[in-house]
């Protein structure tokens, strides 16, 4: 077998007889790249030559201090040329390789199968077993082809062992039987309901034919070829089958390889062996033109994660997805919003994947094309709603995709479209767990804007950027399985809606805001539009209730904004996702608030940090107060609401259900039972001496007017 990684540059020297037959041309500096990833066979050097994805090659720095490009970030590729007799690789990856061989293999007829009018698979048939042009070929690959051809062109010959195994064994032991079991009297005959037959026992010929189809099993679920399973016997499966790939199976071939003296049967046994000890090497057939080769690979990498994330192209609105101005996003697929908590509140994701070496940074232009995608989805949905053309193809969008709109016509707020990069990598145990994270890269999240701090402007965009494990997205598909793919595609874009609301949240502080029953929400936000936009948005149902969104970057900014606002609207810190009816304030203190009620009704009281009932009051928690100073002017009969200033603050009062005169320190005071605590607002505001003292009477028109200055 020989090795060439795709895009790597080779001098020409050291690949001009591996490459023979590919058309490749060397540059000025007499270097030599295949843009090709697949398997063909050479019939100058009589083997086969794998031309592996780039994704294997890693910068790193070799031995003379210099950054170069090292398979693993290890060994150099022209090292790696004749892999089957180079010191410089472990067996380990040695046979990483070769198993990886076999799942570009896969992968590619797989891709050929979902998109048989793509161009960029050149393919002839592969290895052939017994006929004319034979090579001996220790590739695992090879061998898997061999095992597959087997059972599809022998199936006479396998249907007719397994018969000749079991002739005879339906045939009753009338001695054993009568001597043996009970029989049943009927009409002076004997009934005997259980007669002994010929036991079925394994012999070698049938333990041959069990390993044989264990292997097609073993290969048909791991690497998803196709295979037709026909014998009756309980197969070697689980944990037993890896007892045999650990080394049993070399063993137990061995031990009853002298059974077999037909040509069919010695070719099963050298297949079933060759698999078990993939550095014995078997007598293969191939053409002098045989190939399975892909033209730019990262066509095929787009399939395989638009496969894996996306949405089909019947579920997407024509235009969208290949939109106007020529540009093709590569997946696109609708999910839950990342604000609310309401999962029929959909949102498009746009994604993209790259097809890079690893290590490699996404490009400018990449991230401004992104951008673009997401304003172009963005104008598409507004058309839904604003364009009244008569077009057949709007027409039938807007009735079957107008079910959302991004934008909120009171505010004048967009949603926050989802959007990401999505690049391969390789685990540093080079193995196939299911593995997708934030990338490593230096650059993780990209944003574009054209005013601070406004999220939900139509202008600002982000997006962010993750690493896959490639190894485990191409087995995967290579495997082919529906429901794997189904059950990994809703586990994923559930990790891109968590980890995106993880990024905002970094970078936000979400609140929700409801306004005080006196308030009229509507008028309030078009009479503060500026100060508004791009700040709050409402995703929710209910529509009175807002998304307040603030970069964390202005933070006296915001404190100021939250205090003014928090006058007029009950605001609470929510996180993304999160019900807004759980941490707004419940209905009964919104109603309690009235501007027509102008009775000063309202005892001011100041409530020092020695004072019993000092805590309580703080968290809006009292339920009794007690006044050591009778106020000599006021009547207490005119006391409905008590409204205590903590610190120099306010932030709501309490209705006074009940007046008791009590002793206090020899002398006489007053203890004010108080109901549930009516909150002028969702923040303490500070207010001075001037406009509000202890012991006198305010209307709640008043105090809500304090407040709110």
């Amino acid at each position: 077998m020989k090795l060439i990684i795709e895009e790597y540059q080779y001098r020409a020297a050291d690949v001009r007889d591996v490459l023979s037959g590919i058309s490749s041309l060397e540059n000025a500096e007499g270097l030599v790249s295949v843009n090709y990833v697949g398997y063909y066979f050479n019939p100058g050097l009589k083997d086969c030559v794998f031309i592996l994805p780039k994704v294997l090659l890693k910068a790193a720095r070799s031995g003379d201090g210099t950054e170069k490009e090292l398979v693993f970030g290890r060994y150099f590729p022209e090292d790696l040329i004749s892999i089957d007799d180079s010191t410089h690789i472990d067996a380990a990856k040695r046979d990483f390789i070769y198993d990886f061989s076999v799942w570009i293999y896969r992968t590619i007829k797989v891709y050929q199968q979902l998109n048989p009018e793509s161009g960029i698979v050149l393919h002839r048939q592969n290895a052939e077993v017994w006929q004319s042009k034979k090579h001996l070929s220790n590739t695992f690959l090879d061998i898997i082809i061999a095992l597959e051809n087997f059972g599809r062109k022998n199936r006479q010959f396998l249907f007719r062992t397994v018969r000749d195994i079991h002739s005879g064994f339906s045939r009753i032991r009338w001695p054993r039987t009568i001597a043996h079991t009970p029989a049943v009297i009927q009409d002076e005959s004997a009934v005997y309901l259980r007669p002994v037959c010929r036991k079925a026992q394994i012999n070698f010929d049938e333990e041959l034919l069990v390993i044989f189809y264990s292997i097609l099993s073993f290969i048909s679920e791991h690497y998803g070829f196709s295979a037709e399973i026909s014998l009756g016997y309980e197969l070697i499966r689980g944990k037993k089958f890896q007892v045999y790939l650990n080394g049993y199976g070399v063993i137990r071939l061995r031990q009853i390889r002298y059974r077999y003296f037909s040509d069919r049967a010695i070719e099963l046994w050298n297949l079933c062996y060759a698999f078990f000890d993939r550095a014995r090497k078997v007598i293969t057939d191939v053409t002098e033109n045989d190939y399975l080769l892909v033209k730019d690979f990262n066509i095929v990498f787009e399939a395989i994660i638009d496969e894996l994330v996306g949405d089909p192209e019947s579920e997407i609105p024509e235009g969208l997805k290949d939109q106007l101005d020529g540009k093709v996003i590569d997946h696109l697929f609708t999910g839950q919003g990342l604000i609310t908590h309401e999962e029929d509140s959909q949102v498009y994701f746009i994604g993209d994947s790259k097809y890079y070496k690893q290590g490699t940074p996404v490009g400018k232009n990449s991230v401004y094309k992104q951008f673009t995608y997401a304003r172009n989805v963005i104008q598409w949905n507004l058309d839904l709603f604003m364009n009244e053309d008569d077009d057949s193809a709007l027409l039938h969008d807007k009735e079957k995709f107008g079910s959302f709109r991004l934008r909120d016509d009171l505010t004048e707020g967009y949603n926050v479209i989802p959007n990401f990069f999505i690049s391969s990598m390789l685990t540093p145990e080079l193995d196939f767990r299911d593995d997708i994270e934030l990338t490593s890269k230096k650059e993780k999240c990209f944003r574009s804007e054209q005013f601070g701090n406004r999220l939900f402007d139509r202008d600002t965009l982000l997006v962010c950027h993750y690493d896959v494990n490639f190894l485990f997205v191409v087995s995967l598909y290579a495997r082919n399985n529906r429901l794997e793919k189904k059950e990994w595609k809703k586990k994923v874009r559930k990790l891109f809606r968590d980890e995106i609301q993880k990024m905002l949240t970094e970078q936000y502080e979400f609140s929700v805001m409801r306004a005080h029953p006196d308030v009229n929400a509507e008028k309030f936000i078009q009479d503060h539009f500026k100060k508004l936009l791009g700040k709050i948005f409402t995703p929710f149902r209910t529509r009175e209730i807002y998304s307040l969104a603030l970069d964390r970057k202005y933070g006296k900014d915001n404190s100021e904004l939250k205090k003014w606002l928090s006058r007029y609207f009950f605001i609470s810190p929510c996180r993304l996702g999160e019900n807004p009816e759980n941490v707004l304030p419940k209905a009964s203190e919104l109603t309690a608030v009235t501007e027509a009620d102008s009775r000063k009704n309202v005892l001011v009281t100041e409530v020092h940090q020695g004072d019993i009932d000092y805590g309580l009051s703080e968290n809006g928690e009292a339920v009794s107060f007690l006044m050591k100073e009778i106020p000599e002017d006021i009547n207490l009969r005119d006391i409905s609401y008590l409204l205590p200033v903590t610190d120099g603050q306010i932030q709501g009062y309490y209705p006074v259900r009940e007046v008791k005169f009590v002793r206090n320190q020899g002398g006489i005071a007053i203890r004010f039972m108080l109901g549930e605590n009516i909150r002028l607002g969702s923040e303490c505001v500070n207010v001075s001496e001037q406009k509000i003292r202890s012991g006198t009477l305010f209307s709640q028109e008043e105090c809500l007017k304090i407040y709110r200055q």
